[in-house]
């Protein structure tokens, strides 16, 4: 039989301060309690915390930011390690990846969204149309990149999910590097519009060909803005 091997006191204290940002105690963009606090609360010595905070910043999990705290800046680590490699790809890799994803990730919405799901991508389209007549760069991307994770979220496929949201910061870049906004043949969103029909109508075949449509035209900007 194998032996049964020892958890070590820092171990133990970076699960527990993995499970507070985990569950939502901690989420993003805050600051975590003091050290004196965290050993009051957890009763372990200081160097076992010190320890335990230190290993979920080279994680990617917390950022420790001079004279001012230690702050949640992500709450699942095997995502910063997908937006790292992602970071380091190649711009034509990326595209690819993304193309196969988003084929998979409408095909598979398409079969099991929910009236919320639906709720929430026509919120998002609405949106995005607004930005475009108010010609509001930040909100278009802001509601072109939340339709696309909506889609990827309507699959109900959690891996598929969070891998996509690895791409959120190279698809807000993209949008913003070629003005899609601006330049694409697709402004007013009918690649788009067709998409969430399909989506809506549980067409899994026309869902892929319209996500197709929608990634062909942002390719054809991208390559525009290459050259």
């Amino acid at each position: 039989m194998q032996q049964i091997a020892r958890v070590s006191l820092v171990d133990t204290v970076v699960e527990r301060l993995r499970a507070e940002i985990k569950n939502g105690a901690w989420p993003i963009g805050s600051k975590i309690p003091t050290e004196a606090r965290l050993v009051e609360s957890l009763g372990v010595s200081r160097p076992s915390v010190r320890e335990a905070v230190r290993s979920l910043v080279q994680l990617g999990l917390l950022e420790t930011r001079q004279g001012d705290g230690t702050y949640v800046v992500a709450d699942d680590e095997t995502t910063v390690a997908l937006q790292h490699a992602i970071d380091a790809a190649d711009d034509a890799e990326v595209v690819a990846v993304r193309r196969a994803l988003d084929v998979v990730a409408a095909r598979e919405a398409a079969a099991k969204r929910t009236d919320a799901d639906l709720r929430q991508l026509r919120e998002s389209l609405d949106g995005r149309a607004a930005a475009v007549a108010g010609d509001d760069l930040a909100a278009f991307i802001d509601h072109d990149v939340a339709f696309h994770i909506g889609i990827a979220r309507a699959s109900k496929n959690a891996l598929l999910t969070g891998i996509y949201l690895s791409f959120e910061p190279s698809l807000r870049d993209s949008v913003a590097r070629t003005n899609c906004m601006a330049v694409s043949d697709d402004p007013e969103g009918g690649f788009h519009e067709a998409l969430f029909a399909a989506i809506d109508g549980g067409d899994s075949a026309a869902a892929t060909a319209a996500a197709l449509s929608v990634l062909d035209d942002h390719e054809q900007q991208w390559h525009g803005s290459q050259g």
